[in-house]
């Protein structure tokens, strides 16, 4: 189930905190509605039937019908069935806060070798009015480990993080929080956590808030003592920028079992000094540097698109809430400040369209206004990032297996290289009654297939089975020097076709799938029975699709892996 968020003009907006204020003459209804949505969504993980939207929401179903239907054809969600499901190219919007903030790209690495060194999980949380939300984790994998993603808000009350933050807050910051926590004591407006209990009321209540806040400013650090549930402890360092201002806070989480807080705050804050110290080098000197403000992009010809799709799909797609939404993508790296003329030339929109949507999204809370100019907040990241951003591989890939295995009516597969083997991850088997039986986490030899050839292809030094191997068929190719020529083709031309060297009458032809820097991380094919198609045939009708497959999975890898290393499955 998903919380009810309903808005409406001249009423107030609840936002994570639970605050509300009376919506602007100028903003955009439909881009409001179609951001409470998203939200809904990400607090039901990422997906919900379209019924439980409107019953949340409070929006009617023709609505709510609209607005999926525009997300779906902007990329950021998928209809499966009666359920919308947040796409990876959601991640887009959030990617546009992390890159105009720089400090992921500046300190991430730092942040993973300090979760190397310590063997503990490490994040950076940046505040957000009186909560805090990560932008990086570095997580261990242990049985017990840190459940939260990159986006999750959290109250400041029930972190490290929070009390140093609060020493910057000034007496709006300290009424704002007081309101909060009087109108929602149990944290119920935090989905991340669980819901406060009768201990975390007597341990963090507003004197005891109040006396970490003070010893965070004496002592220049904070601890979680298991504040947010039991046996999670945590201890946390400001980086700060030259003028002495909090740029964000290394948050280093253990568990009692193998730490207690005092035991951690001892035996592991000073290697967390060591590297906060660097971090700050490193946010001083790319500010030293005084990077210049890039140029706004030239028009992306997304006010174009947006037109266009209007005519072609008439009221089914809602226009404002498009533009609205392609707004937030105007900011980035080089471009964390705009003015209204620069976010108007970035996006191609009218001056006037582009201000109704700054004014929404402002009084949504996800931009804020600096004179004449503009920023994105962190609450960017409430637009699906939390629940897109543990997504896999395997995950991004499905969806576009089965289209692809619908519209071949043959078995598609995504796989990735384990050691000399493949090992199939995602994969959509067609109907019939002699079809390809592979299941996900199947293994088979690398260089007998069409997906481990194309692999193997990518790599400098592939592992090539020794002379004497076993032909696993008549036709299966074993000499090495033969393999690397057979390689060296497929490097050539990008595509690799197996005919019945794996199985006797099995057919199969693959293409890589290459991360954003072009390495290849995984590959996909079409494997069929040789009686239905030849290989010249395979080439002629299946590359052609089976490439676009690979491409859209690509470009969903390349969003959603901007700030962080996507998992294979």
């Amino acid at each position: 189930m998903v919380p009810n968020v309903t808005s409406a003009p001249g009423t107030a907006v609840p936002g994570p905190a639970g605050h509300g204020a009376a919506v602007p003459a100028e903003a955009v209804t439909p881009l409001m509605r179609g951001i409470s949505v998203l939200r809904l969504l990400t607090e039901a993980d990422g997906a919900a039937a379209i019924s439980e939207l409107e019953r949340a929401s409070g929006l009617a179903r023709s609505t709510v019908d609209r607005i999926t239907a525009t997300l779906a054809r902007m990329g950021y969600l998928r209809l499966d069935g009666r359920d919308a499901v947040l796409a990876p190219r959601l991640t887009e919007l959030g990617n546009a806060y992390l890159a105009a903030l720089r400090l992921p790209r500046l300190l991430d690495a730092h942040a993973d070798a300090l979760a190397d060194e310590l063997d503990e999980s490490v994040s950076l949380a940046v505040a957000d009015r009186d909560g805090i939300r990560f932008i990086h984790q570095a997580t261990r994998r242990r049985a017990m480990s840190l459940s939260f993603r990159i986006g999750d808000l959290l109250p400041a009350e029930r972190t490290a993080p929070g009390p140093l933050f609060a020493t910057e807050w000034d007496g709006t910051d300290w009424a704002r929080w007081r309101e909060r926590r009087a109108a929602d004591p149990e944290d119920r407006g935090f989905p991340a956590i669980p819901p406060r209990t009768a201990r975390h009321s007597a341990a963090d209540g507003a004197d005891g808030f109040e006396d970490r806040v003070r010893a965070a400013c004496e002592h220049g650090w904070a601890l979680d003592d298991q504040l947010i549930e039991p046996g999670l402890v945590a201890v946390s360092m400001p980086v700060r920028e030259a003028d002495g201002r909090i740029a964000c806070v290394v948050n280093v989480v253990s568990h009692t079992s193998r730490h207690s807080a005092d035991d951690l705050r001892r035996t592991l804050l000073p290697r967390l000094r060591t590297a906060v110290a660097t971090m700050e080098r490193e946010v001083r000197a790319a500010a030293a540097t005084g990077e210049r403000e890039m140029r706004a992009a030239a028009p992306a010809g997304l006010a174009t698109w947006t037109g266009a799709t209007k005519q072609e799909l008439g009221r089914e797609f809602v226009e404002s809430l498009a533009r609205g939404l392609t707004v937030i993508t105007a900011f980035g790296e080089g471009r964390a400040a705009l003015t209204l003329t620069r976010v108007a030339e970035a996006t191609g929109l009218a001056r006037a369209t582009a201000r109704r949507a700054l004014i929404t999204l402002e009084h949504l809370g996800h931009v804020t206004a600096h004179g004449r100019t503009f920023r994105l907040t962190p609450r960017v990241l409430e637009l699906g990032f939390p629940s897109l951003s543990r997504t896999t591989l395997a995950d991004i890939a499905a969806p576009h297996l089965k289209a692809l295995s619908g519209l071949l009516h043959e078995s598609a597969s995504l796989a990735v290289l384990a050691g000399d083997d493949i090992q199939y991850t995602a994969r959509a088997a067609a109907t019939r009654i002699m079809s390809v039986n592979l299941t996900v986490g199947t293994r088979l030899p690398a260089y007998a297939t069409a997906l481990g050839r194309v692999m193997l292809a990518d790599l400098a030094d592939p592992p090539l089975p020794g002379r004497g191997t076993e032909p696993l068929t008549p036709r299966t190719v074993t000499d090495p020097g033969e393999l690397r020529a057979v390689l060296d083709r497929v490097r050539h031309e990008g595509y690799a076709v197996v005919d019945g060297e794996l199985e006797e009458g099995l057919l199969s032809i693959a293409v890589p799938v290459r991360e954003y820097g072009g390495r290849a991380v995984a590959a996909v094919n079409v494997a069929q029975h040789s009686s239905r198609r030849t290989p010249g045939e395979c080439v002629r009708e299946v590359l052609p699709e089976l490439r676009a497959t690979a491409d859209r999975i690509e470009a969903d890898l390349h969003v959603a892996g901007r700030f962080r290393r996507v998992p294979s499955s």
